[in-house]
């Protein structure tokens, strides 16, 4: 069984992308801090559009679905989930209001990520919700023409509690003698759960769910505005490469998680940047038209009516659509497409 250490990790020489994407993380959050003086009440607006996205996009990625109404009925107005997926979704939702609402009052304990887990699973008839795994899970990838291959073996059912808890206690002993940078940390723990893989069911979900309470521990509270989940989901792919490549010897020890580190803290760093740009958009008092012809100039290529009212969430569903028609009708944006299927481009 690998032994799980922190204090080899932070031996580690890293290279000048990890160093320069931890100092820009940091100059970013500095300036988000400065930005949620100035325009608190605005800013507030993105939470709520971040919890849906986040709520949306974990689930999703994990094949979760619904339509966009019952997501937002479900996040917004708490209402009751119909089947399965919307049970799903809404014990999603029900974990990242606890972890907005009480970050500071959940430990990183093996203890509280199973009442975590519990959470996710409360809307459902799950035996095993706020238990670790009683069989053998295994790590895999599906391929076009049908077959299966399995990529990795996480430990067995017996090993888990106790690799759990190490990882708690590693984590804990690095922060609390702040002997590792957070930043570095922070990855190096959820690749860590990734690999025990410690539940039947839920790991990517709680992954992301504890990606964004570690983060909100150590004061990267970006997650709260930007969703982080939406952006693993738009590159899946990358997020699956970087896990995969980090995976390798760890079972010996031998793994590098710096492929893992580095996509995490370019995650991070991109929902910053988000940030920033759409405290552009609330920063100075502009008319509805304004605001939607500045926040479609921050677009390339085709974006719909949702991208922008993403951007302007001061603004409610009936001014983007006026503000949209009327830069159709001056020529400065192309529309294509009808319903769900329009698209806007700028001309």
């Amino acid at each position: 069984m690998r032994e799980f250490n922190y204090r080899v990790v932070k031996e580690t020489r890293w290279d000048s992308e990890i160093l320069g994407l931890v100092a820009a993380i940091y100059k970013e959050a500095g300036k988000q801090e400065l930005y949620l003086k100035q325009r608190p009440e605005e800013l507030e607006k993105l939470v709520e559009i971040a919890k849906i996205q986040s709520t949306e996009a974990s689930n999703e990625i994990e094949g979760i679905v619904t339509t966009n109404t019952r997501i937002r009925q479900l996040v917004e107005e708490k209402t009751t989930p119909k089947n399965r997926s919307e049970q799903e979704i809404a014990g999603y939702r029900d974990v990242l209001s606890i972890i907005h609402e009480s970050f500071d009052a959940i430990p990183i304990t093996q203890n509280y990520i199973l009442q975590l887990h519990k959470i996710l699973y409360a809307h459902t008839n799950n035996p095993i919700a706020g238990h670790t795994k009683n069989v053998q899970n295994y790590i895999s990838a599906a391929y076009s023409d049908g077959h299966t291959e399995i990529l990795f073996t996480p430990p067995a059912p017996y090993e888990t509690p106790a690799a759990l808890d190490r990882i708690c206690e590693e984590y804990n002993y690095v922060i609390g003698n702040m002997e590792l940078e957070p930043l570095i940390a922070i990855p190096v723990f959820i690749h860590d759960f990734l690999c025990i893989h410690p539940f039947n069911d839920g790991n990517g979900r709680m992954s992301r769910l504890l990606t964004t309470l570690l983060l909100y521990r150590n004061g990267f509270y970006v997650g709260k505005y930007i969703s982080l989940e939406a952006k693993i989901a738009k590159n899946k792919d990358l997020y699956y490469d970087a896990l995969g490549a980090s995976q390798i010897g760890w079972h010996e020890g031998n793994d590098d998680p710096i492929p893992f580190i580095k996509y995490l803290l370019g995650t991070i760093l991109a929902a910053y940047r988000d940030f920033e740009d759409r405290f552009a958009l609330v920063e100075t008092k502009r008319s509805a038209l304004d605001t939607v012809r500045l926040a479609a100039q921050n677009k390339i290529g085709s974006f719909t009516k949702q991208d922008i009212r993403e951007l302007c969430p001061s603004l409610s569903l009936s001014s983007v659509e006026g503000a949209l028609r009327k830069l159709v009708e001056s020529g400065e944006l192309r529309r294509e497409g009808n319903g769900k299927n329009t698209h806007y481009y700028r001309t």
